[in-house]
This record gives structure tokens, C-alpha cells and sequence, in this order.
């Protein structure tokens, strides 16, 4: 939709463009020359009244004004105010942050406003750390080195003693790890990562290396795990794509009723912990997730599909905030729909989670002899019966007699023999 002329920006003189070497206004000599307005006597005004954090404190209010040329701000931003959930680092805290929120106080008390916070919600991420190496130039200056530049020299146990540069051979300083930055030139490429491994896997190692409010380790190796990830939701997908889906039985008993048990209790705790900002364990959940999943499809037990399957769409629709791209186009094979973005998120079933049999260690004397997995409906006494007739237990009561059995609930069976 065009802007109407007249709500147009008004159009500064061609003197008068910020064109990055500075304040125009000073270039401006039919502003800047004036006469006092007290003497008479030639002046100049001054061209630098505002901090440049007063632009910076009321521009999301303007944002949602619509095209408003008659005020500072209009009826619009009431609606779409306040700021449902601010992202920023550290450095905000104590200028844009604080300004903004006494500038809001100031729209407040003029009445151009009807909210006292800008923001809801704030969260201040952490910083990304890289390695730093550079070298004193022969005119005393720092020469910095990305860390592609660079070479490591480890000792006979892999420990990292040194640095030389690729293009010369010669030592380098190694700095430490510094927050990312150009001039100390540690930075990463995104669009490299996106290349060569796609940006699912960028955005899945920043989520997972670290809870998004604290300090940050950038790591090649955990880039390359979180790349091994992907590929196998990928191939498990695929996998499943060959896999007619089929309904779950009524009842599932074994390893199926306790991967479907595992997968709907870990995405329980994915839920709480998204609310809570927690992207790191999120990922994680996802990992477990995956991880059950392939271990009923190599069991192959019957009804495995159904299970398989369930759990799977359950694992795409997690990961889709965190990885769009490889979920969508999961989801979409599958056929699970259309757009993964237009899917109920996940519920975590009470029903699934309900744990009918409970994995006992069995003990003799005090020492571990195996583990036997027994209906929690059972009696005490059926317990005792079923854990001493093991094979493992019945070994240890050759010319011996059970004398006692403690059975702790849920738990633990030792079985005391003399």
C-alpha cells in the first residue's frame, strides 16, 4: 500500500543529508549562522543538543504510529504497546533501557501515551566468546589473527602450549577467550556456517551450547556434534517416511510403553522449560527424544511404527522453533501436514506416563546380583517370590537359605541368605 504525499518525511536540503562524516546540521550555514536573539550580534547555533540515546528511547513507540505526521506518536501505539518481550545484551541495561523507560514516563505525563513501561519482559543474553591470538608488530602496534589464520601446537598429551601463523610459520600469542569482536578479529562468519552446514545447525549449537542469559564458548567441535544431530533426525525421518503409520494399540506393554513413556515425560519437562527461556535444555529434550526413538526402531518390536511415529511428529514440532527449516520439510514428507508452523504444539499425555511396572535391583547380601522389572500392582509377598526365583539369586542359595527379604517400594530388593 503506497503512502499517501502527504504523509510523506519531510524532505531535507541536499546540504543537509547525514552522509556518515558527521552531524549535518554543522555543514548547514543558513542553520548554523543565525543572530542573538538578546544582542543582535552574530551567532551560531548549536547543532548538537541530544544525547543520541533520546532517539534510541521512544523509537519503538513510533514504529507502531502508523504514518502520523501530526504527533510525536498516535492512538496506534496504545494498542500495540508495550513491548511484549525485549532481547538485548548487557551493554542496554543501563543507557537504552533506562532511557527508554524515563522517556516512556515523560510520553506518559504529556498524555501522548497510556502506558507506564515500554517493556514487558526483558532478557539480556550473554556474550560469545572466540579465541584471540595476535602478535606485536616490529612498529610496537598488535597485529590480531582470526583463528582460521592460526595453527595450534599442542604437548604429547593434547594439551595446547602454542600458536604459529599459516601464512609465515611464526609464533603467535594465544589471548585467551575474548567476547567476539572485528577488530580483535575472532568473529564467525554466519553465512560460512550457513554454507557449509546450513543455518538449522547454526541456530541448534547457539541454543544448546549454553542457556541464552549467560556467556557463550564458541566451539568448532560442538558446531560438528550439533550437525551429526540434524543429520540424524534426518535420516530417521526418512527412515519413517518407508514406515506406514498405524494407530497405538490400546495397551502397550515392554520397551514400547516405556519409550512412549520416556518420549512424553521429556517433552513434559521441555514445556516447563520453554516458558522459562531455558533454550538449552529444550535442545537437550530433543536429543532425548531422538535417542528413544531409534532405539524402538532398531528393536523392531510389533506396533513399533505407531509409537515411532507419534513420538517423532511430537520431536519435529519441539525442534521446529529452534531448527524450521529441517523440521518443516520432515514434516511435510511424512505427511503429517502442510505447515509445521500451523500444528498444535506438542502435549505431554498423562496417560502415557502413567508407569506400570517399575525395574526393581535385586541384591544379595547387600551385593548387586542383577535387576527384574515387576507390575507395581504386584503384593509384597509376590515380589519376594519372583526375585528369589530368578536365576541370578538362585545361584547364591546353594547350600544356603533365605533368612530375610527386604523389599524397599519401587526401588530395591536385598535378599539376605546364610
Amino acid at each position: 500500500m503506497p503512502v499517501p504525499d502527504d504523509q510523506l518525511p519531510v524532505k531535507l536540503p541536499e546540504d543537509c543529508v547525514p552522509d556518515g562524516s558527521g552531524n549535518p546540521l554543522n555543514k548547514l550555514e543558513s542553520f548554523v549562522n543565525c543572530t542573538c536573539p538578546k544582542c543582535g550580534q552574530p551567532a551560531k547555533r548549536e547543532t548538537d543538543t541530544m544525547d543520541t540515546f533520546v532517539d534510541s528511547s521512544w523509537y519503538y513507540a513510533r514504529y507502531a504510529s502508523g504514518f502520523s505526521n501530526d504527533a510525536m506518536v498516535d492512538a496506534q501505539t496504545n494498542y500495540w504497546m508495550p513491548v511484549d518481550q525485549y532481547i538485548g545484551g548487557i551493554e542496554h541495561a543501563i543507557l537504552h533501557l533506562l532511557y527508554s523507560r524515563f522517556w516512556s514516563k515523560v510520553m506518559r505525563d504529556l498524555g501522548l501515551v497510556n502506558y507506564d513501561e515500554p517493556f514487558a519482559n526483558l532478557l539480556t543474553q550473554g556474550m560469545v566468546l572466540n579465541h584471540i591470538f595476535s602478535r606485536r608488530t616490529d612498529k610496537g602496534g598488535i597485529e590480531y589473527f582470526a583463528p582460521e589464520e592460526v595453527e595450534l601446537i599442542h604437548d604429547e598429551h593434547g594439551k595446547t602450549i602454542g600458536a604459529k601463523a599459516l601464512k609465515d610459520g611464526l609464533p603467535v600469542d594465544f589471548q585467551g577467550m575474548g567476547t567476539m569482536s572485528k577488530s580483535k578479529r575472532n568473529g564467525v562468519d554466519p553465512q560460512a556456517l550457513i554454507e557449509q552446514y546450513g543455518a538449522d545447525t547454526a541456530r541448534f549449537f547457539m541454543m544448546f551450547a549454553a542457556p541464552p542469559e549467560q556467556t557463550l564458548e564458541w566451539s568448532d567441535s560442538g558446531v560438528e556434534g550439533s550437525h551429526r544431530f540434524l543429520r540424524r533426525v534426518w535420516n530417521l525421518g526418512y527412515l519413517l517416511s518407508e514406515v506406514e503409520k498405524a494407530d497405538l494399540p490400546n495397551k502397550l506393554t515392554g520397551n514400547l510403553a516405556k519409550t512412549r513413556r520416556e518420549v512424553h515425560s521429556t517433552l513434559k519437562q521441555a514445556g516447563i522449560d520453554l516458558s522459562r527461556q531455558q533454550f538449552n535444555t529444550v535442545a537437550s529434550a530433543a536429543m532425548k527424544m531422538l535417542n528413544a526413538l531409534e532405539k524402538v526402531q532398531k528393536e523392531a518390536e510389533p506396533h513399533w511404527q505407531a509409537v515411532a511415529h507419534e513420538g517423532f511428529s511430537k520431536l519435529l514440532r519441539l525442534l521446529s522453533p529452534i531448527a524450521p527449516h529441517i523440521t518443516q520439510s520432515l514434516w511435510k514428507t511424512l505427511g503429517y501436514g502442510e505447515d509445521i508452523l500451523k500444528a498444535p504444539w506438542p502435549e505431554a499425555l498423562a496417560s502415557a506416563m502413567v508407569q506400570d511396572e517399575v525395574e526393581y535391583v535385586v541384591q544379595v547380601n547387600g551385593k548387586l546380583r542383577g535387576s527384574i522389572t515387576l507390575s507395581k500392582s504386584m503384593e509384597k509377598s509376590q515380589i519376594e517370590a519372583t526375585a528369589v526365583n530368578q536365576p541370578f539369586v538362585q545361584k547364591h542359595l546353594e547350600n544356603a537359605s533365605v533368612r530375610k527379604i527386604i523389599v524397599v517400594p519401587n526401588k530395591l530388593i536385598n535378599i539376605v541368605v546364610g
